[in-house]
């Protein structure tokens, strides 16, 4: 079955193996899965992310709680396998809900803004599922969904060690922990709200870097290419699924139709209805592959492209970082020409400033309006020190804040990329497993027509 037609080039510019990869995660006997991780000695490259242990996350058995009452909901089995230290078990275990996974996710997001967080299930994006939130085909999907997205946390180095995230997996009073955790938010930086004062009045959507990071530059040129990759694949799968849902019709009106022509050919009765049986067994094979390939490899497509949203919006976070050093850089600039062009004139020198026509202009409307005597002049350029030495702190901090960021961003796509790599090779695996187990018992099911077939007697 042709799945890519002419666009089967659309990942040949992304590389799923990773040498470091490779050689620093060496499992222990018995030892697997997605969430399995952990560094192997120091890294000189300080960019490089550090797995301190591994947490391997599982969720299943979603059961109906409170029956058919107006306050039913399902709840997930939450397992974890672990040799992290925060945790109290090797084995922690707890039951949560959808509402539980949504907690968890908003509060990480706004704990580790450096971390790409990813994002929940969307709560009603289930296309290809009929019957209400309580249909086992529908818990089984969310579980599956879910579990995806606890995989994507309990692998991430940071996240993983949270205390949160320990909470989720052991806590016996939940619902406390939860409590606890608005009551007692992450404190803000003391330097802060003076940067987001002032950034807040001199930034739009519209503005951009002056100087922007190579590196950055790259990786978000990597993202894009990437998520196009993954919506021209989504799209084209889309399609294969559609046209694979008419053929199982057709394969099913055709065994009807060659179903009723054995009522008619009586001397191959027999036959045609073995015939009729096969094209019975293509369609339910069809419609297999459908539902436990084709389904769950767009779910997941989809699923890494808002993973991929995620990753860029860090991306963006780390510009709007170096944008704030940016603009109080410029704005500390401003405020001290305008201190200097105070002093000029206060000492009488302000036709050799330097400071251009704009200066001189200015010190006539001022003369207009009365405010070109020397006490309002020397009070003015005190406040401008005062100010000065507010934004020289703030320029301080932005910078150091924006180098940080640089650092835990660069980290992140390092630790995005090992994900990326262990979830496309799952994905694909999956498919093709699933293709290979569909075309296996499709030519199965053939060879074993052909016989019948060929003991049909046909006179000349």
């Amino acid at each position: 079955m042709a799945m890519f037609g002419d666009d089967e080039d659309v990942f040949d510019s992304i590389t799923w193996e990773s040498p470091a990869a490779a050689s620093s995660n060496q499992q222990p006997e018995g030892l697997s899965g997605p969430g399995f991780r952990q560094s192997q000695g120091e890294s000189e490259d300080p960019h490089e992310p550090k797995w301190e242990g591994y947490l391997i996350s599982s969720v299943k058995d979603p059961v109906k709680e409170l029956g058919d009452t107006k306050d039913a909901y399902v709840s997930y089995l939450v397992t974890g396998k672990t040799n992290l230290a925060i945790f109290s078990s090797q084995n922690p275990s707890s039951r949560r809900r959808f509402t539980d996974f949504v907690f968890l996710r908003e509060h990480l997001a706004k704990d580790f803004p450096a971390c790409v967080v990813a994002a929940l299930p969307e709560k009603h994006r289930l296309e290809y599922i009929t019957g209400d939130r309580f249909s086992p085909e529908f818990m089984e999907r969310r579980r599956q969904d879910l579990d995806r997205f606890l995989q994507r946390i309990t692998r991430h180095p940071t996240l993983q060690r949270s205390t949160l995230v320990r909470a989720f997996f052991e806590s016996t009073e939940w619902h406390v922990a939860m409590h606890q955790q608005v009551a007692h938010p992450p404190g803000p930086d003391n330097h802060t709200g003076l940067i987001d004062n002032i950034t807040d009045t001199l930034l739009n959507s519209f503005t951009r870097v002056r100087k922007p990071d190579e590196r950055f530059l790259s990786m978000r040129e990597n993202v894009d290419k990437f998520e196009e990759g993954v919506v021209t694949t989504e799209r084209l799968f889309g399609r294969t699924r559609n046209r694979l849902a008419d053929l199982t019709a057709d394969y099913h009106d055709m065994a009807v139709a060659v179903q009723g022509l054995g009522f008619l050919e009586s001397g191959i009765t027999d036959p045609l209805n073995h015939f009729s049986n096969t094209l019975l067994e293509t369609s339910a094979l069809n419609r297999h592959l459908t539902h436990t390939t084709l389904d769950p490899f767009l779910t997941h497509l989809h699923s890494m492209l808002t993973y991929t949203h995620a990753n860029r919006a860090v991306l963006k976070m780390r510009d709007q970082k170096q944008l704030d050093f940016e603009e109080l850089s410029a704005y500390l600039s401003g405020v001290t020409a305008e201190r200097d062009r105070l002093a000029a004139v206060i000492n009488g020198h302000a036709g050799s400033s330097g400071l251009g026509l704009g200066a001189y202009l200015k010190d006539r409307m001022e003369a207009l309006r009365g405010a070109d005597d020397d006490r309002s002049r020397v009070a003015k350029a005190k406040k401008l020190d005062t100010k000065i030495k507010e934004l020289q702190d703030a320029v301080t901090t932005a910078h150091e804040t924006s180098d940080a960021f640089n650092d835990e961003a660069l980290r992140e796509q390092a630790i995005f990329q090992h994900a990326k790599e262990a979830e496309m090779k799952e994905m694909l695996g999956n498919l093709a497993d699933g293709q290979i187990e569909y075309y296996k018992a499709a030519m199965d099911e053939w060879d074993r027509i052909i016989p019948t077939i060929q003991r049909i007697r046909v006179d000349v």
